[in-house]
């Protein structure tokens, strides 16, 4: 069955060139003999009309063309219906997105305003889309989904050209992609497989989670896979040497989410307790450090440097969040009061894109983030204190008290200069 596909429209803009009717000419009649002309002479420096502008403004005619306006970060997405997974493609402007109706779309995007695009739609999943990604070159969309089968596309094209369906016995509910060939994925069941897409076939398939899969890493030389599951543990998986290697400790909660960070020195799982827990490489047994960040949830991490990560919660709050010493930097934006179900950074990390249970996707701008320093001095904050804003999109479009509320930070943080506190990195 073909992906259905939706041409782009090129709508060219006409621009309505306005054509002045020309003066009217006063009636002439020659001289006869012996009559002088009134004004034989008349001074060149006059201005014949008053009322005219000798140097008119383009811009000012209401029928020429108008400048696009260029904004800080791409137009809101709307969806027909709730996201649950976002990704960027690798080397263009465009992203993907799948919804729980069990539909893939792509969509170019730009900065400038009205210039985002649907590129292709496809309805190929019989249910929820639950996770996608692109290959490397960005050729390939490879996604999974509820109805139990992997699809791969084709980008360009929005064709499905791999299927594999009944790929797990349970729903599946993540992917991550390794390389170019091997894709890993884990079920509602807590089974993960490791795929070799050139066969078409498994060659891990192993349960060892009592709980769900919920996200998936590896470490850079492809050989150690980390699981984390509802059941509160993080698995470790040997990919070359086939085999399931060890778990963690149990925690309280859901672990939701994992990533690397530290030049992969650390491993650092959100909860659904709103605790981030943190594990030493080749320690995974048990946690070296935990921090709460004081929300609902963690439920999606994007590592944007080695010690800097955005995290999506329940709350509807993204938030910036340094790694040792463990601070909450401040609010990127926020879907108000929908819990955020996935986010992901730009390939530049200039642009972070979030989708919630509002159909929206939404960017941000983390362009500053990189060069933002963290100091091992710790501010006493107080209680009910507000989560620091680091653009004023974070407190929602044209935020006519945006201006005050920077101000009242700005108090806020030279009042806490006064206050020390003995607690030292982290939470």
């Amino acid at each position: 069955m073909a992906a259905s596909m939706e041409h782009v429209e090129t709508v060219e803009s006409t621009e309505t060139v306005k054509t002045e009717d020309p003066e009217t000419k006063r009636d002439y009649e020659p001289p006869t003999a012996g009559t002088e002309d009134p004004d034989p002479d008349p001074d060149p420096d006059r201005d014949p009309d008053p009322d005219s502008d000798p140097d008119p403004d383009p811009d000012d005619d209401d029928g020429g063309p108008q400048v696009p306006r260029i904004r800080d970060t791409p137009e809101d997405i709307r969806l027909e219906a709730i996201a649950n997974t976002v990704a960027f493609h690798p080397t263009r402007d465009i992203l993907a997105c799948g919804d729980i109706d069990g539909d893939v779309y792509a969509y170019s995007y730009s900065c400038t305003e009205g210039e985002n695009r649907e590129l292709w739609s496809s309805g190929h999943h019989l249910k929820s889309c639950r996770e996608l990604a692109f290959s490397s070159d960005g050729l390939k969309l490879f996604s999974v989904s509820k109805d139990k089968a992997v699809h791969v596309m084709d980008v360009e094209l929005g064709k499905l050209v791999t299927r594999i369906p009944r790929a797990h016995s349970a729903p599946i509910n993540t992917l991550l992609l390794v390389d170019e060939n091997i894709l890993a994925t884990g079920d509602d069941g807590g089974t993960v497989k490791v795929w070799d897409m050139r066969r078409g076939t498994a060659f891990m398939d192993m349960k060892h989670h009592q709980d769900y899969v919920s996200d998936i890493t590896v470490d850079e030389s492809k050989r150690i896979l980390l699981t984390t599951s509802g059941d509160g543990t993080m698995n470790v998986f040997n990919i070359k040497r086939r085999r399931f290697d060890l778990p963690s400790e149990y925690q309280s909660g859901d672990l939701t989410s994992v990533a690397l960070m530290k030049r992969g020195k650390k491993v650092v799982c959100g909860s659904s307790e709103g605790t981030i827990y943190i594990f030493n490489w080749n320690f995974f047994g048990a946690t070296s450090d935990r921090f709460a960040v004081q929300a609902e949830s963690v439920d999606c991490i994007v590592p944007i440097t080695d010690s800097i990560m955005c995290a999506g919660s329940m709350d509807g709050f993204i938030r910036a969040i340094n790694l040792l010493p463990n601070r909450v930097i401040g609010c990127i934006g926020q879907h108000v009061g929908e819990p955020i179900e996935q986010i992901a950074k730009s390939r530049d990390t200039g642009l972070l894109a979030s989708c919630a249970h509002d159909q929206l996707i939404k960017f941000w701008d983390i362009s500053s983030l990189p060069g933002t320093t963290v100091s091992d001095y710790r501010k006493r904050k107080k209680k009910g204190g507000r989560l620091k804003s680091l653009s004023k999109k974070a407190l929602g479009d044209n935020d006519f008290f945006s201006g005050l509320v920077e101000e009242t930070e700005k108090k806020e943080e030279e009042e806490g200069e006064d206050e020390s506190d003995s607690d030292s990195g982290s939470d």
